[in-house]
């Protein structure tokens, strides 16, 4: 006689098509790169795919360890990974995640791999390189000599793995450098300094308190130059072969993010070329920080995806009280709610891409757009995705809470991207900053929402809001985080009014802006289309 048979378990969530996904398909056509909709629904086919999640498991149960020394007490500052690791990269910049849309001439090159970077989610770790040799790009073009040396490398699909003088290797991976101990995100208080050499070069000495992705190949650094805070950057092997005195002291070790290694670095007359002009550190870096916090907002659209449709997997095979959860009217309105706030991430993600793709291009206009939809963006859905992740494995009871459902994973990654590249104050005093000093963006931004005018009465009566909001300059600053969030709401209902299905329109215009919404997911009113909405976050496993 057995004793135990198992039943009323949810089969796997593998075999699918991650970019099988009606918003982020159709942000793909209407922002100009259909064309890659092929190669996209083949990676999304390896990202739901058993192995590739697997892979995903194992750098995250086998994170990075730091080597400081050879067994002969030779510094050697490398970091060892695991192979699951070097294959979830490879995959990545294969598919061009990383740098290589700066190489491609055919419109809609950014928005397709935002579509990618999207779609490509067994572990986010992973994503940390690849998001910053992307952003890199913009910002090394501030020196064309630099950028004419090392951009073929960094935009090339060749994984390179490994300690070489850059220029040697057949692809590159860039990092980022900036915060500092006493400074955070205050980049200006950075003590580190720079020495100009007669030939052309400086030494940096001091200590950066988050280096991401410290094996990576180069770095966009700054440092206190003689003329103020500067640029530079920074290779981790010289070109002669020796070691950049470029001290890794310890990784960090994070909440989440486990897969991929941040460290503490000591510059100990680190050689260093200059990107940009001395003084002008800032201004040159930001165009990198920019393109990075895009990739904030795509991981966390990425993010509530992975967690809904895990939740609907769920729900649609698992049985309680004598039905499918999928079929009780609570869980419905649960994986409704989820799912409109899913499809708000995503439907905003791809305009933001698209309109990187057109500013990239020199559009003025979508350029203006950008500087402030951008930054509303990373605030507000950044914020967004923990609740939204908390939720979703709920959604799973107990089952949700143990490490092999991938839940806790995804749960404690979900915080990294609102800190991430300016934390929420950061991000909603940008939003002020930009109103104030470059009122063009504004006109830029009210065009793209008033674009809506007049099709939903919920999302008028917020915009007329949000005018008024922004005409009262008392106290501004104390409501930055309202002003921000009413901005973003507004922005993410004229996009799912004017191009998102109906059904999920209707209820984001329902509960986000014409207020009928309790504090929790699961308050969506009645009459909303909760079938048409969660057929929409239903993964289909073959």
């Amino acid at each position: 006689m057995t004793t135990h048979e198992v039943f009323n378990q949810v089969p796997p969530l593998a075999g699918y098509d991650a970019a099988d996904d009606p918003a982020l398909l159709d942000g793909l056509e209407r922002e100009g790169a259909g064309w890659a909709a092929a190669e996209l629904h083949e990676l999304g086919r390896l990202g739901g795919a058993e192995q590739a999640i697997e892979y995903g498991r194992l750098a995250n149960e086998h994170p990075p360890v730091l080597r400081t020394h050879d067994r002969y007490g030779h510094r050697i500052d490398e970091v060892e990974f695991h192979p699951a690791w070097h294959e979830l990269m490879r995959t990545a910049v294969t598919h061009g995640l990383h740098a290589a849309p700066w190489a491609d001439a055919r419109p809609g090159a950014h928005v397709a791999r935002a579509a990618k970077f999207y779609t490509w989610r067994p572990d986010a770790g992973h994503g940390c390189p690849i998001s910053m040799t992307y952003a890199a790009v913009p910002a090394l073009r501030h020196n064309p000599e630099l950028a004419a040396r090392y951009e073929p490398l960094l935009t090339a699909t060749t994984y390179d793995f490994g300690l070489r003088p850059p220029l040697a290797k057949q692809g590159l991976l860039a990092g980022m450098s900036m915060t500092e101990k006493q400074g955070g995100s205050d980049v200006r208080a950075n003590t580190t300094t720079a020495r100009p050499e007669p030939d052309g070069t400086y030494r940096l000495v001091g200590h950066k308190w988050f280096t991401s992705a410290p094996m990576c190949d180069i770095f966009l650094t700054l440092a206190q130059a003689p003329d103020g805070i500067t640029c530079f950057l920074v290779p981790r092997v010289l070109p002669d072969g020796t070691r950049n005195p470029m001290r890794l002291m310890r990784l960090k070790d994070k909440l989440g993010n486990r897969s991929n290694a941040s460290a503490e670095v000591e510059y100990e007359q680190a050689v260093a070329w200059r990107v940009g002009d001395e003084g002008r550190g800032v201004r040159t870096i930001i165009d990198m920080v920019n393109l990075t916090r895009l990739d904030c907002v795509i991981g966390a659209a990425a993010g509530m995806r992975q967690g809904v449709i895990t939740a609907a997997h769920h729900a649609t095979h698992r049985q309680t009280f004598g039905r499918y959860l999928i079929d009780q009217p609570l869980m419905r309105n649960v994986l409704a709610d989820l799912a409109v706030e899913s499809e708000a991430a995503t439907v905003l993600m791809m305009r933001l891409a698209g309109a990187t793709d057109r500013s990239a291009r020199g559009d003025a206009s979508e350029t203006a757009f950008k500087r402030l939809a951008l930054a509303v963006g990373k605030y507000w859905v950044c914020k967004r995705w923990p609740a939204h992740t908390a939720e979703a494995l709920e959604c799973l009871g107990g089952n949700g809470y143990v490490e092999e459902s991938g839940m806790p994973r995804l749960f404690r990654e979900s915080p990294l991207n609102s800190i991430w590249e300016g934390s929420g104050n950061v991000a909603a005093l940008d939003v002020l900053r930009v109103l104030v000093k470059e009122p063009q963006v504004m006109e830029a931004f009210q065009a793209e929402v008033g674009a809506a005018a007049g099709t939903d009465a919920r999302l008028d009566a917020a915009v007329r809001q949000v005018r008024a909001d922004l005409s009262d300059l008392d106290d501004l600053e104390l409501r930055a985080r309202r002003v921000v969030e009413r901005l973003a709401l507004v922005l993410q209902g004229s996009l799912l009014v004017r191009h998102g299905h109906p059904a999920v329109a209707d209820a984001f215009c329902a509960s986000r802006l014409g207020g009928d919404h309790g504090q929790a997911y699961g308050t969506l009113p009645t009459g909303v289309d909760f079938a048409a909405i969660i057929s929409r976050a239903t993964a289909k496993v073959n």
